[in-house]
């Protein structure tokens, strides 16, 4: 690639451009931060002046929130510090470069094909297999965690579609390279292609749909299904002893371009089943072992030094984005041999008009991405990322040999020679399941180990050995994802998600030490705020629900209207709160979005931050063990209908849900009951409790979609059972006695 970069050094590849925000986002930090000081040290006074009373242990625990909530602020403030916006110009690559372009190792991942249905790993695969590079140099890898015949006979009726596939998107210029995003928009009826030729793929792709849904339904790949011997072979792996927790290797090269054309005789890149080697006795490490696998395997077989990696339902939406990774890889005016990897933002299709369940996660894959760029580069978050496969082995100053020469990613590998056995035989071999025994790999090599957050980690502990990340933003997006379309689903990966940041904070490497020590203080604040979600668990819960209380038992907690404390959280909590609508306006967000956006926080801070909190709490205790639970990528239709009507799927009972009906109800009976107070003590007694009603207002106007669901659909789909709603209302009722006990007089 060095030939590459001198050929194009005289030409832009991109340029960087700082926000215009950065200077007044950094005055208002100065002024916002000496405010929430001033509180704190009016808390100081407020404790040491209350030590011997009744309130002593209330002040203390919102003095607990504010200073919890002041700590993530100040973590907030490094992604403002130097936020950057890239522009790409892959216009400037030449044409006639594609013989030198490097080539490109594509690894999906899938795990279980009755969540994860294998057409949604086909529509992934055949997107990217249709990327406007060079074919010959671009290799597919689908790696099945759930070691599925299903998934592998998915991938054969993908193959022999592509033959078709591919060069229809080639000679009519289509761009959305995805069949089923391309069938289901209207550039299918604007297609320079005749109408006949649109039916005739259409109908070619709806039978293929057919026949993989059906053996999915049917748990089995019927016999009349299966075409050629080597197929047949493939499929004979699936013994009566083969699980998906017990099973050998599988590697199955599908399509190999040295050999398989398309219908116009074109080269078609490769694509390569893997399974790799399970039994219920060796460590798996979930989605980074696999990941680990395939670049093992991918070593053996193509060793190519660029590897993307997507999730099995995350299509790609733009077929230049190779190349817009090839203008930062290629630019010798950012240190490009330094740049380990290139991050997407994660974009999501089907998301409601209104995202009623912040699924879009505007802050963490748009906003703070750019304040991180602008210092040493983006966290990786799973999926839409390049990475230079030298950044798996150790420092760009530092290389950590792998244990055998052929995984080496300066190794040269003869693509020609993928079907030989010796070739074959350690391809097999490098992911068998005890291969890592004694090695270095998810520790200093590869995808690393320790946590269910294993993306964030990697990108980290890169950065912390000198390597850089790009954020690349385009405004087309480059990948579609699926988003979950009911609570539950949003919870439970939030729930995986909080647990695996618990586990970096509290590790060796957390960013408050260890990073900050190896990264800055800056970059490993940006960390640090991440690892630090499941942590708003400790303020939302307490001002969900201690004002409340205290205000049904009389006892006012807050400065008086138009009091200086008064005004000052006044001014800290319109200040955060503008401040984050401001930032959602900006980059595209509305109103109402944000608004909900800023809601699912509360939600999230009283469910799954919560259980992930207590959950993490547990297992440092060896209560528990960690898991992982695949979320469904499952469309209801039912659930599809009232999702695209805004309104919130509960459907059945969760522990997560009665937290959150808890809150519902004793914000409600607070605010009731601060109004009655209000109305028959008059001024004075108003002034007192104006800030609790507030915040019982403020929760009660956040869970509207909670009392809907509890009164008007707890009978119907999608609301919130009986069961809960009982299950809840009886501990309300015991947390609002033991209150009355805890502050009687």
């Amino acid at each position: 690639m060095e030939t590459l970069r001198r050929r194009f050094s005289t030409k832009p590849l991109h340029k960087p451009e700082l926000s215009r925000l950065t200077i007044p986002n950094r005055i208002f930090a100065v002024v916002y931060a000496t405010a929430a000081v001033t509180l704190l040290y009016h808390h100081t006074v407020t404790l040491s002046s209350l030590f011997t009373t009744k309130n002593t242990k209330i002040s203390s625990a919102l003095f607990l929130s504010d200073v919890v909530l002041f700590l993530i602020w100040l973590t907030t403030q490094s992604f403002r510090m130097k936020p950057i916006h890239r522009n790409e110009f892959p216009q400037n690559i030449s044409k006639e470069s594609e013989k030198e372009l490097p080539a490109i190792d594509v690894f999906v991942c899938t795990a279980d094909p009755y969540k994860e249905p294998p057409m949604n790993v086909v529509n992934t695969v055949l997107s990217v297999m249709g990327f406007d590079y060079p074919a010959g140099k671009v290799s597919v890898y689908v790696s099945d965690d759930g070691g599925s015949d299903l998934s592998l006979f998915g991938l054969i009726e993908a193959a022999k579609f592509g033959a078709h596939w591919l060069p229809f998107c080639r000679e009519n210029d289509v761009v959305e390279r995805c069949p089923e995003a391309y069938f289901a928009s209207s550039n299918a009826n604007l297609s320079s292609s005749s109408t006949s030729d649109i039916e005739k793929i259409k109908t070619m792709y709806e039978s293929m749909k057919v026949r993989v849904e059906n053996a999915v339904e049917m748990g089995k790949v019927c016999d009349e299904n299966i075409t050629g011997e080597d197929e047949r072979k493939a499929f004979k792996k699936w013994t009566d002893g083969f699980t998906r927790q017990d099973h050998p290797t599988v590697i199955q090269v599908i399509l190999h371009g040295s050999k398989d054309k398309d219908i116009r005789g074109d080269v078609m890149p490769n694509l390569i089943y893997v399974a790799r080697e399970k039994r219920r006795t060796s460590l798996h490490h979930f989605k980074a072992g696999a990941l680990n696998a395939l670049i093992r395997v991918s070593a053996i077989l193509t060793n190519s030094p660029i590897i993307l990696t997507l999730d099995c339902d995350t299509y790609s939406n733009d077929p230049q984005t190779p190349m817009r990774v090839l203008c930062y890889i290629l630019d010798q005016k950012i240190e490009s041999q330094k740049v380990g990897y290139i991050q997407f933002p994660q974009r999501f299709r089907g998301i409601n008009k209104n995202d009623i369940y912040g699924c879009e996660h505007k802050r963490l894959y748009s906003i703070n991405p750019l304040g991180m760029d602008g210092l040493l580069g983006p966290n990786y978050v799973g999926t839409g990322c390049f990475f230079r496969r030298r950044a798996f082995f150790g420092g760009p100053l530092k290389f950590v040999s792998p244990e055998i020469i052929e995984l080496s990613p300066d190794n040269v590998v003869d693509n020609k020679a993928i079907h030989s056995k010796q070739v074959m035989d350690l391809a097999h071999y490098v992911a068998t399941s005890n291969y890592e025994d004694k090695t270095q790999w998810g520790y200093k090599v590869g995808i690393r180990y320790g946590t269910t957050s294993e993306d964030i980690l990697t990108s980290y502990l890169l950065q912390c050995e000198g390597w850089k990340g790009i954020f690349c933003n385009p405004n087309k997006a480059a990948f579609y994802g699926d988003a979950p379309i009911n609570l539950f689903d949003v919870l439970n990966q939030q729930k995986r998600w909080a647990t695996g940041l618990l586990q970096i904070l509290f590790s060796k490497y957390s960013p408050f030490t260890f990073g900050i020590k190896y990264i800055g203080i800056l970059m490993g604040f940006t960390y640090g705020h991440n690892t630090l979600w499941p942590i708003w668990s400790i303020p939302i819960t307490i001002y969900a629900f201690l004002p409340q209380l205290a205000l049904l038992n009389g006892v006012s907690l807050f400065p008086k209207v138009f009091e200086p404390c008064f005004i000052l959280y006044m001014f800290l909590f319109i200040g955060a709160y503008g401040q984050d609508l401001l930032d959602f306006i900006i980059y595209g967000g509305t109103f109402q979005k944000w608004w909900n956006d800023q809601r699912m926080w509360l939600i999230r801070g009283l469910s799954s931050f919560l259980f992930g909190l207590v959950e993490h709490m547990l297992k440092s205790l060896g209560f528990s063990s960690m898991n992982f639970s695949v979320t469904s990528k499952i469309i209801d239709t039912e659930q599809s209908k009232r999702y695209e009507k805004c309104v919130f799927e509960f459907g059945h009972h969760s522990p997560m849900f009665v937290t959150l009906i808890m809150a519902a109800i004793i914000n409600f009976v607070a605010l009731v009951w601060g109004i009655k107070l209000a109305l028959l003590g008059g001024k004075i007694v108003f002034e007192e409790i104006f800030m609790q009603v507030i915040i019982a207002a403020f929760g009660v106007v956040n869970c509207k979609p909670i009392y809907s669901a509890m009164f008007f659909r707890a009978s119907n789909k999608g609301g919130i059972p009986t069961k809960t709603t009982l299950i809840s209302t009886f501990l309300a009722s015991c947390l609002f006695i033991i209150s009355l006990v805890a502050l009687k007089d």
